[in-house]
């Protein structure tokens, strides 16, 4: 994120970084919907461009962008302003912003931010955001040009599990070294809280505020960080079910449900932002994502609220007496949007090792989870999932901010 009183200032340290040996920096193009202030391309390509803050301590980029290509130009569009400043080129077409006008791929890595834009819902209030119609044109580049380089795609691949699944395999054909997804299970938490690697998991639940579509996507994102960590890794998900209003409450009072009720409030007790009152006194028009995994593992994630952007987790670990609980994020006091941070300490990991920090398969998983959650509102029952066999291991040891 760069605010606008801040571009002098880091244009001067931009062209000093350049001096010092940009040519050694990883070339990144970046592939956006639109480019406005706090925008997503704000706060994750801001970041590439002006450096990012990850535990507290500002880090200069250790990329350079060197091309950008906006799907849509709105009326506050920053493009045309951060190019003249830092350097970098626009392209009209995201082929030109991969080979800088010519033939071949000719760059280092792409950095795809398909979030925000003026772009059409659905009748169940899904962002139909071009995610899939745009990364493809990046893969075309790198299939024409017969080599791939590290790519980050923000947020979920797509509203639609057949256009996402295809995402994944063409990119696994093409061996695309990526990473996708959310902010949120980068950042930091409160407490500090990380499942041991192979802990045996009786159940877990999440507590989100926000928008269905996209704010429910980093509420599935911050409980499967957690929950990927179980014994037996990650298996995929069996089952689920979109739950709203009156029926929320009743599921948590019934047989089915009565186990997430003490976790429930457990998670939500570390919202530092949480209103006075029982769950139902400030609930305001929730939905329960109910989850069942192919393990059997059962998982919860409860949106509260239309407004608001606070995520916690709660667990309780096999045979443990207590629950494991903790708030991703800072107090209400600390500084905006650390979670991109995180995220951009992560890509620029990526971008310079070729080694994604964390495996898209639990972007896959998630993505494909929101999308039946939605067939479930559709059809007002349970969807068995047996196309998200989503099978993968999470590494001994993940980033996320500590400080």
């Amino acid at each position: 994120m760069i605010d606008r009183r801040d571009f002098s200032r880091i244009a001067v340290g931009a062209t000093a970084s350049t001096k010092l040996g940009a040519a050694k920096r990883p070339r990144v193009a970046g592939v956006v919907t639109e480019y406005r202030h706090y925008s997503h391309a704000d706060v994750v390509v801001g970041r590439l461009l002006g450096g990012n803050s990850a535990n507290g301590v500002h880090h200069a980029p250790r990329t350079e962008v060197v091309s950008l290509y906006t799907d849509q130009s709105p009326a506050q569009d920053m493009a045309p302003d951060l190019a003249a400043r830092f350097g970098f080129k626009r392209f009209p077409t995201i082929r030109e912003a991969l080979t800088l006008g010519g033939q071949k791929l000719a760059v280092d890595a792409v950095c795809f931010v398909g979030e925000h834009g003026n772009y059409p819902f659905n009748d169940l209030g899904q962002h139909l955001y071009p995610r899939f119609e745009l990364f493809n044109q990046i893969l075309d580049v790198y299939e024409a040009s017969g080599r791939s380089v590290p790519t980050f795609c923000d947020k979920h691949l797509s509203y639609s599990w057949q256009k996402a699944k295809a995402m994944y395999d063409r990119a696994a054909k093409l061996k695309v070294p990526w990473m996708a997804g959310s902010s949120i299970p980068v950042t930091i938490r409160t407490p500090l809280l990380e499942i041991p690697l192979d802990t045996p998991l009786e159940g877990a639940v999440g507590v989100g505020y926000g928008p269905h579509d996209a704010y429910g996507f980093h509420l599935l994102e911050s409980m499967q960080c957690m929950i990927e960590r179980r014994s037996g890794g990650e298996t995929g998900m069996a089952q689920v079910e979109w739950i709203e209003g009156d029926g929320v409450f009743a599921w948590l009072g019934s047989e089915q449900g009565k186990w997430a009720r003490p976790l429930i409030e457990e998670a939500h007790g570390r919202n530092p932002s949480r209103k006075p009152g029982t769950l139902e006194q400030v609930a305001n028009k929730p939905v329960l994502f109910a989850l069942r995994y192919k393990d059997g593992l059962k998982a919860a994630g409860l949106i509260l609220g239309p407004s608001g952007a606070d995520w916690t987790f709660a667990c309780r670990r096999k045979g443990a007496a207590t629950l494991d609980s903790t708030f991703f994020g800072l107090n209400p006091k600390g500084r905006p949007l650390p979670h991109f941070d995180g995220m951009v300490h992560c890509i620029e990991d990526m971008f310079v090792s070729g080694k994604p920090a964390y495996p898209v398969e639990r972007t896959l998983l998630t993505t494909g989870t929101l999308a039946f959650l939605f067939e479930s509102k559709k059809q007002r029952r349970a969807v068995e999932t047996p196309e998200l066999s989503v099978v993968y291991r999470a590494a001994k040891n993940t980033f996320f901010q500590r400080a």
